[in-house]
């Protein structure tokens, strides 16, 4: 007896819901008056994928907090830096390189109305691989059922979870090889350092054997 696509859609629904819920965050951001004052969000991101950073920040221009986004990778890219954020701000971008991104806020005093616990609550959500698309869209223009459309889009994530662990199992081999070159060097360090002290202990008895009988002392 085969499930019913109704049935079939609630648990796809289900999954994908999951899985958003678990990607987003929400925290406060409190104020400061001077200096830095970031929070940064780290994460990880494949070669060639795309990347959207949605933050929803609570609050209103001129209320006295200027809250300022910055999003850069560990090579040195920089991927946005919009400023003087109120209510919702999207930056996409695709990656170039297998590398950890960074975003981070900032919240600045900008004036005496904000008073001295100012804090704005930010909810920030960051979509990688298929989780960045726009599946309404692909939806329309492919002219796609729901339950394919959450077929299409569960599948491309488990292709980005293989693409991953892929990485995950070259970079183990890298690690592994490197792991592996080294204990070679230190084996033949010893048998080096081994050599040299027997060397020298044998120079050693022949030196003072020597001296010993020159002193006639046996």
């Amino acid at each position: 007896m085969g499930s019913s696509p109704m049935s079939m859609r609630s648990v796809l629904t289900f999954f994908l819901l999951i899985v958003q819920l678990a990607s987003a965050l929400k925290f406060e951001l409190p104020a400061a008056s001077g200096g830095k004052n970031e929070r940064c969000i780290r994460n990880f991101v494949s070669k060639d994928q795309l990347v959207v950073v949605t933050a929803i920040v609570s609050g209103s221009k001129g209320d006295g907090q200027r809250v300022d986004m910055h999003i850069k990778d560990s090579m040195g890219n920089e991927h946005g830096r919009p400023r003087d954020i109120a209510g919702e701000v999207r930056q996409a971008f695709t990656s170039t390189a297998d590398t950890a991104f960074d975003v981070c806020l900032e919240n600045q005093l900008s004036g005496r109305h904000a008073g001295s616990n100012a804090f704005r609550d930010i909810e920030l959500d960051v979509e990688i691989g298929a989780d960045a698309r726009d599946w309404s869209s692909i939806q329309a223009q492919e002219k796609l059922k729901p339950v394919e459309t959450d077929l299409r889009r569960i599948e491309e994530m488990v292709g980005d979870i293989v693409t991953e662990m892929e990485y995950l199992r070259t970079r183990e081999q890298k690690l592994r090889d490197t792991n592996e070159s080294t204990n070679e060097r230190v084996k033949w360090f010893a048998f080096g350092t081994m050599g040299m002290l027997a060397a020298l202990g044998a120079w050693q008895i022949v030196y003072l054997r020597a001296y010993f009988r020159s002193k006639h002392l046996i």
